[in-house]
């Protein structure tokens, strides 16, 4: 082979060459890219799981479950003082000024004596939205007879004379120490949200006029309208880790009718003299049963109740009158209305067919329904499930009981209420066993077991709050 094939087969090979490197090179960088934009994706999902609402939640939680873990004993110190100390509606002071105090040592803002004993606070953290929380602080005239160490020794005076004793019967104290424990974690924690926090101390919720008050002295006039308010009730026949929460309609309007039956009174030997109230009263009692049965849809709620009758005063006399007292329920406007109507019509009718003086007829309003609103009872769930669990929510049933937090909601702010179950599994098997209802709330021998009940209580509670206000990435 000449000099010239051999240099042109030389420059053949070093073409091959280099041509294999550079495919072997425009592979490896092809793969490396592939690499790059697979690792790319891999971090982009990371990225966008870490942030996703029911991670941030979990995250939040395991700092919340940490934080009990320190603070318990303090929290079950806190609601002793609550059990130990209770007030009956109106009648708050002291109890208001303890909740003010623990509100003004987190930081907050802190205003008392708004619509009689309520307490309102404020703790601004930055831009976001605005979320009420609020707890009610009064007890009822009812005497404990729980078997706990600490129960209520606290009385008060009778408006007829006479004492009885006070005690938290409807689970206030543990609303107080719930939301008290809840302020002071976010308090601590607000890299966690941002937005602004205001919690009330509402009075006479048992009397359903704490929240009328509350407004009428101006809530929403002296602090800017919330986007959303949030409470807990406890519930006595739902074990603790459990919550109750539904949308729409959850309680019921509550109105009070008292009815003064007028007759003649005389010697119970001569009835033909006389115009019998108590007869008249007794009819007029059968009537109103037909109103709900016969007048009112069969799918709308309604109950008439008379709860008190009252008349005469010895065996062989006729007096002159008869009282009667009478809860109204519905949910509906209308059939509120219709119920009201109806009551009067039948009390009227009646006298007539007694040829009898007309009835003195009252109506008091007691607290309109409350309607939970449908997109916040939705998000709140998510923030439920997110850290307690699709096992742990129950679908609740509407009630025909009545709350006064409603009035909040025809204020026009969206608000929610669920439910906190309280007594042990345990407890609730025994009860069934012994074939007897487990104590209803205002029953003298209801108590929550505490320390389960307070962790779901806070636990649930700062969820629903970071559901609401926007935390920071």
């Amino acid at each position: 082979m000449n000099r010239s094939a051999r240099r042109r087969k030389t420059i053949s090979r070093i073409r091959y060459c280099v041509a294999s490197v550079g495919t072997f090179l425009r592979i490896l960088v092809a793969l490396l890219c592939m690499r790059g934009v697979a690792h790319a994706e891999e971090l982009g999902r990371s990225a966008d799981v870490s942030h996703t609402p029911a991670l941030r939640l979990a995250d939040a939680d395991h700092a919340v479950v940490a934080w009990l873990d320190e603070q318990l004993d303090a929290i079950r110190e806190r609601y002793v003082w609550f059990h130990t100390h209770p007030e009956v509606s109106f009648k708050e002071a002291v109890t208001s000024a303890r909740i003010a105090g623990h509100w003004r040592d987190a930081g907050l803002r802190v205003t008392e004596g708004v619509g009689g004993h309520g307490v309102v606070g404020i703790l601004e953290n930055g831009a976001g939205p605005r979320l009420m929380l609020r707890c009610d602080t009064d007890a009822l005239p009812v005497t404990e007879q729980t078997p706990l160490p600490f129960a209520s020794k606290a009385v008060t005076e009778l408006p007829g004379g006479g004492t009885t004793g006070v005690m938290h019967a409807c689970g206030h104290d543990v609303h107080m120490t719930n939301l008290v424990s809840v302020v002071d974690f976010l308090s601590r924690h607000k890299q966690l949200w941002q937005g602004t926090l205001m919690v009330i101390a509402q009075p006479a919720e048992e009397r359903g006029a704490g929240a009328k008050a509350m407004l009428e002295d101006g809530l929403f006039d002296r602090y800017p309208k919330p986007d959303a308010a949030i409470a807990l009730h406890v519930s006595h026949d739902t074990p603790v880790g459990k919550l109750k929460l539904m949308p729409g309609y959850a309680m019921a309007n509550v109105d009070s009718v008292d009815i003064t039956v007028q007759g003649r009174g005389g010697h119970g030997s001569a009835p033909h003299t006389t115009s019998d109230p108590i007869v008249q009263a007794a009819s007029l009692v059968m009537a109103l049963q037909t109103i709900v049965s016969r007048e009112v849809n069969p799918q709308a709620p309604a109950v008439i109740t008379v709860g008190s009758i009252h008349g005469g005063t010895k065996h062989n006399i006729i007096g002159n009158d008869c009282h009667l007292q009478i809860t109204v329920r519905s949910y509906d406007e209308g059939v509120r209305q219709q119920l009201l109507t109806a009551i009067r019509d039948k009390a009227l009718a009646n006298a007539r067919l007694f040829n009898a003086p007309e009835p003195v007829i009252k109506n008091s309003e007691g607290t309109p329904s409350l309607r939970n609103d449908d997109d916040l009872a939705a998000q709140v769930r998510k923030a439920f499930v997110a850290i307690l669990g699709e096992d742990a929510l129950i679908d609740d049933k509407p009630s025909m009981g009545g709350e006064d937090f409603s009035r909040y909601g025809l204020a026009g702010v969206p608000i929610l209420m669920y439910r906190l179950g309280t007594v042990r599994q345990a407890r609730l098997d025994r009860y069934a066993e012994m074939g007897i209802p487990a104590p209803s709330l205002h029953s003298a021998v209801y108590y929550p077991d505490f320390d389960e009940s307070i962790r779901t209580g806070v636990r649930s509670m700062v969820a629903a709050s970071l559901s609401v206000l926007a935390a920071r990435n």
